[in-house]
Order: structure tokens, then C-alpha cells, then sequence
């Protein structure tokens, strides 16, 4: 008979551990009174923290128009935005490393092809001697890998240990060619194929084990060195696919000042929810749970959805639900907060194209405020306004540079990117 343990190195989590008191412990406390603080100028650029204050200012507790029972609000995107780097991209390297599934080898198939058309990806995603890569053959190559580790790990089938199976040719390609398979599915095609694929491997998990092994991603992220590593596949295992090179940037760091910002924001009555493009039940756990600091309620995290069925989740996107990115995010706002409070919110916050409808869409919005990431794109528009209404007191967007290298955000509008040495306000 098949063994399927999950998680063998965690601690057994209720169903209700992890929704309820422990992850949202902050969330779930008595509301604290209303006692208007002024923005912590911390490590804002100081044309941000003015621009930010006197939205406070204008909106907050403090202001003769406040109303409490038409309370202000903010929206902020998570990845990128509130943390450094992307808390569902490490959860999906960290799923992979510590082969987290809870999927037989023929539903681990199924998944790996689900909605995902068959060919060759962008010319940009070629092997290592610049051979096209086909869909076709790197799924069957992980697949076979798949079915090696399920037989032979003992947290799925087998009866080898994790560091056992890791040493193995098997789980090196494995890594690097489902890791490859995402970069390449989200370039290739619309990202919300590459969105929704990724979370489609939690089928079979509860919340509360799934919630589990985000909380573990997040630790093991925070406490890991901000880099950039290249996993190439092993030339003893070239498969159908051949030897492919995958690239992560592993770490994850808190951003102190939108943390801050969030207190702030709730100090001087103005409410805050999270808009993300990753599944929201992950997303929660950073967000509400107490050892990170941002207190955000679960309730009030917006982001991708899945089916679930007997407390599972399914590999199907939830019906009638809209995929929260770039223009879904709008909708996402407009029928989870604008149509019940009758009002848009008042700033908002993101990174990315992902972002860009939001930061433009409601005439409520003071402020939109982009982490410079020196994009192009949609969000380069929005950056480059910023850019021409710097130092203006009425400012539609503002830029807030930060330092990849640390993760911590930068006095200043302009970034310094990874492995770059000078800093830049556009891209």
C-alpha cells in the first residue's frame, strides 16, 4: 500500500490553527483605539513621507471631514511591495525542495499539464546548448522525476530521507526543470496560466497544511541571504528537453516602512487591505500572522482563489472569481470594497504591471506609491508621472527607491538593482 505523509517535518496543524488564532492572532485582538500618530519619516524619501503625511492629514482621524462610519481606505499589493522578492515564488522553490505534495504521481501529471498549450516556449527559453524547449517534452522529463522521488522519498511512497533523495540526479533536474517550466509558462504565455498552474499543486492540502508550509517558506526566506542562484539540470539526466538552466532569487525581507505604514494608517482611522496575484490563503499568513508584524486581518486579503472540496483544495480556479492581476485587481477592488463602501481607496501601493490598473483606476485616490523596480511596461508609465510631478504637493504618483542588495528601502526615489552599483529612477 502507498504511503502519502505530508509534511513529515512539521507539526501535525488543525484545520483551524493556523485560519484562526495563531496566524491572525494580531488580527483577531481587541481593535485598539484611534490615536492619530504622524508618519516614522524612517527610510522614506522625504518629498514620500511629506506626500504620505499629508494624506494622513487630509483623510485621517484627524481631518474635519472624517467620518467614522465611511472610513477611509488603503490598498497595497503584497509581493515586491510589502516584502522584498516574491513570497509564493519561494513558497513554490520551497514546496520543490522539500517535495511538499500531497499529489499520486498520475494527479502530479495531470497538474503539471493543466491548461498549459503544448510547444515550443519564447525563443528565450532554450537548453544549454540553444536547443528550443518544448512543453511537451520538459513536462514528461519532470514527470519522470516526479514518479523516481515519489517512489523512493520517504514522505510520499518511499523509504529514503529528504537529504537522500536531494543528492540525487533525479531531484536536481526535477528542481531545475519545474522551475524552468514556470519562468517559461509566465513569459510564453498569459500570465494567468503561470499564476494559476503554480497553485494548482496544493491540491489535495488543507488551508491549514498549506498554511503551514507558508509560514515555514517565510522563515527559511527571511533568514536566507538575498541572491541569485542558477540551477542547471544534470547532463547524466538530459531527457527528452535536454540540460536547461533555471534562475531564483532567494530571500525574502520585511519592509519596515510599509509596515509602518499600515500602523499608521490604521492609527489615524484609515483601514488597509492587500490586494495580491498570489493565492490569498498564502498571502494571509505573512500578512496577519503576529511574528511578522503587518496585522492585516484575513478577511481583508484579496488575491487568486481555488475550488475546494471537503476542506481540500482542488486543482480548479474558483468559479466566478476574477483573477487578481493588472485590470482584475480593479475588479477585485470594485466588488470586494468600492460597491459596498461606495467609494475607491484613498492610496494605493504596488511594484509591477500587476499594479498598474489599480494605482490609476479610482478617481478616490490620493497617492498611488510604486516601489521602484525600474520596470517598463504599465507600471513604467505610472513611474515615469511620478517622475515629472516630483517635489509637487499634490503629486498623483510617488516613487520610493529601495536596495536590492539588503532588501532595505533607500531615502529616495531612485532603486539600486541587484548586482547594480548605481541608482536609477527610471528604467
Amino acid at each position: 500500500m502507498q504511503r502519502r505523509q505530508f509534511l513529515n517535518t512539521l507539526a501535525a496543524v488543525s484545520a483551524t490553527s493556523l485560519l484562526g488564532a495563531r496566524a491572525v492572532e494580531a488580527a483577531t485582538a481587541p481593535t485598539p483605539p484611534i490615536l492619530p500618530t504622524p508618519l516614522d519619516p524612517a527610510r522614506w524619501s522625504a518629498l514620500n513621507a511629506k506626500r504620505i503625511q499629508s494624506v494622513l492629514d487630509q483623510y485621517g482621524v484627524n481631518s474635519k471631514a472624517y467620518r467614522a462610519n465611511k472610513r477611509p481606505y488603503a490598498v497595497f499589493d503584497w509581493d515586491n511591495t510589502c516584502i522584498m522578492n516574491d513570497c509564493e515564488e519561494a513558497l513554490l522553490m520551497y514546496q520543490i525542495n522539500h517535495l511538499q505534495y500531497k499529489l499520486t504521481p498520475d494527479e502530479f501529471a495531470a497538474v503539471l499539464r493543466q491548461d498549459v498549450p503544448a510547444g515550443p516556449f519564447k525563443a528565450d527559453y532554450v537548453t544549454v546548448d540553444g536547443k528550443p524547449v518544448k512543453m511537451e517534452d520538459i513536462a514528461a522529463d519532470v514527470e519522470a522525476n516526479y514518479r523516481w522521488l515519489y517512489a523512493n522519498y520517504q514522505g510520499l511512497a518511499g523509504s529514503k530521507s529528504l537529504d537522500e533523495v536531494q543528492a540525487s540526479d533525479q531531484f536536481k533536474d526535477f528542481r531545475a526543470k519545474l522551475y524552468f517550466m514556470y519562468d517559461a509558462i509566465c513569459d510564453s504565455h498569459p500570465l494567468e496560466i503561470g499564476y494559476k498552474w503554480i497553485i494548482y499543486f496544493y491540491k489535495n492540502m488543507t488551508p491549514a497544511e498549506l498554511q503551514a508550509m507558508a509560514e515555514a517558506s517565510n522563515n527559511n526566506g527571511i533568514g536566507d541571504a538575498l541572491r541569485k542562484v542558477k540551477y542547471e539540470s544534470p547532463k547524466t539526466l538530459p531527457g527528452k528537453a535536454g540540460v536547461v538552466v533555471a534562475s531564483h532569487f532567494h530571500g525574502l525581507r520585511i519592509h519596515e516602512e510599509i509596515r509602518g505604514l499600515m500602523h499608521t494608517l490604521r492609527a489615524n482611522g484609515i483601514d488597509v487591505y492587500v490586494s495580491t496575484a498570489s493565492i490569498d490563503d498564502v498571502v494571509r499568513v505573512f500578512a496577519g500572522n503576529a511574528n511578522y508584524g503587518y496585522c492585516v486581518p484575513p478577511e481583508n486579503v484579496i488575491g487568486l482563489r481555488l475550488e475546494m472540496q471537503d476542506g481540500k483544495y482542488l486543482n480548479r480556479y474558483k468559479a466566478g472569481w476574477h483573477f487578481n492581476w493588472g485590470p482584475g485587481k480593479t475588479i477585485g477592488i470594485r466588488n470586494e470594497l468600492a460597491s459596498k463602501k461606495g467609494y475607491g481607496p484613498v492610496l494605493v501601493a504596488g511594484d509591477s504591471d500587476g499594479d498598474a490598473w489599480m494605482l490609476r483606476d479610482f478617481d478616490d485616490t490620493a497617492v498611488g506609491l510604486i516601489v521602484n523596480r525600474m520596470k517598463k511596461g504599465e507600471i513604467g508609465a505610472d513611474s515615469k508621472k511620478a517622475a515629472e510631478e516630483l517635489g509637487q504637493p499634490n503629486a498623483r504618483f510617488i516613487l520610493q527607491g529601495r536596495d536590492e542588495h539588503t532588501g532595505l528601502m533607500l531615502p529616495d526615489e531612485k532603486s539600486l538593482k541587484y548586482g547594480k552599483s548605481e541608482r536609477k529612477l527610471l528604467a
